[in-house]
């Protein structure tokens, strides 16, 4: 059986060898002829899953290491008996890590500010537990919830007077709460000055020529983004407008990663238990926690462990510096990211005064 993978994909070699040949692609390179033979198709986010790609192939089951799946046709699928199977919240604690190393970035009172989550699924639920339990003022948006059961839900407006607002939606365009630009001229209007919004959800959920022209017109909206529109083929013109850019890496933790192509493995094996050699456990190395804090405080936690401001200087120093076209650094950014640990990795002293907060965002303690 041949399984066509990403090679973006940590440990799929290691782990998908037992039911066939693995072959490694650049996401963007799998094609209609680089599968056609093929029974398993194993992507992440860059390639898009559909009719075009998948007609006339031998392709059977199809599993996305990602949390988001709009860039599937699950209609098609369904329609062709394919099976589908992805990786929803794999990489929500990273992501959760972004927003609170760009929180601690550009906002250092954040801890007496109110923010504003658009959005309760996986990410947005976790990060309204650990802002909670700082006790940070923090209010909801979710059309899906129940009130009874959310007491911190509120009104759009509501989140959009919020003093920080992220965003972390689904991209939709039917239904009765499309996301698709959710963020037009205007609602970047409504926005406050001095605002920090932060988007980790799809890029098309903000409006990227409006917020380009907003930031234009009010330089005090200070904009972190991490997904764009028409990703890889950046605007610059708003790369350089924005406070904080990233190539789509918040979710890019080690454990976030593997965990994506555990819950894969996971699904293959159901489907195909009859080839299962050995167990995921048996070829995944359980590292030790190695390193040690001595932290003051909070932020500096975070941004021990991850300082979102790095990638930003050397995204931004890519894009001017290369030769190359922006689609292609951001590629490469993506593809050549170094090594980033969650929180869980580091260890600290519960006898710090910090230490129960500490705990609460998913440091070790010891």
């Amino acid at each position: 059986m041949k399984i066509v993978a990403d090679q973006n994909m940590p440990l799929v070699k290691t782990l998908f060898s037992q039911f066939g040949d693995v072959e490694l692609l650049p996401g963007r390179e799998i094609s209609r002829k680089t599968i056609g033979d093929a029974e398993i198709l194993l992507v992440r986010s860059v390639t898009e899953v559909n009719r075009s790609l998948l007609e006339n192939s031998s392709v059977r089951f199809v599993g996305s290491a990602t949390a988001g799946s709009d860039h599937i046709d699950k209609q098609y699928l369904a329609d062709r008996g394919i099976e589908f199977a992805y990786a929803p919240g794999c990489n929500a604690q990273a992501v959760v890590e972004y927003v609170l190393s760009v929180i601690c970035c550009l906002s250092p009172t954040w801890q007496h500010k109110r923010v504003g989550i658009l959005g309760c699924g996986n990410v947005g639920r976790r990060l309204y537990e650990c802002l909670e339990a700082l006790n940070i003022q923090t209010l909801i948006y979710d059309p899906f919830l129940d009130s009874a059961s959310h007491p911190d839900l509120c009104s759009f407006n509501e989140v959009l007077a919020c003093d920080i607002i992220t965003v972390h939606t689904p991209l939709t365009k039917l239904g009765t709460y499309p996301t698709y630009h959710l963020f037009n001229s205007a609602v970047l209007d409504q926005i406050q000055p001095s605002t920090l919004l932060i988007n980790t959800s799809r890029g098309e959920v903000v409006d990227n020529l409006a917020l380009k022209n907003k930031l234009l017109e009010d330089y005090s909206l200070r904009v972190a983004l991490d997904v764009w529109e028409g990703e890889p083929q950046i605007d610059l013109q708003l790369l350089n407008l924005v406070t904080l850019a990233t190539p789509h890496i918040a979710g890019y933790s080690d454990e976030g990663k593997i965990k994506g192509t555990r819950m894969l493995f996971d699904a293959v094996q159901a489907r195909y238990p009859h080839l299962v050699q050995y167990q995921a456990d048996d070829l995944i190395e359980q590292e030790r926690i190695q390193f040690a804090l001595s932290p003051n405080n909070i932020e500096q936690s975070i941004l021990a462990c991850y300082r979102v401001a790095t990638d930003d200087q050397n995204f931004r120093q890519a894009v001017t510096n290369s030769q190359l076209s922006v689609s292609e650094v951001f590629d490469r950014f993506r593809k050549n990211y170094p090594q980033r640990r969650e929180f869980s990795y580091y260890r600290v002293s519960k006898a710090l005064a910090c230490s129960k907060q500490l705990g609460t965002l998913g440091f070790t303690l010891f």
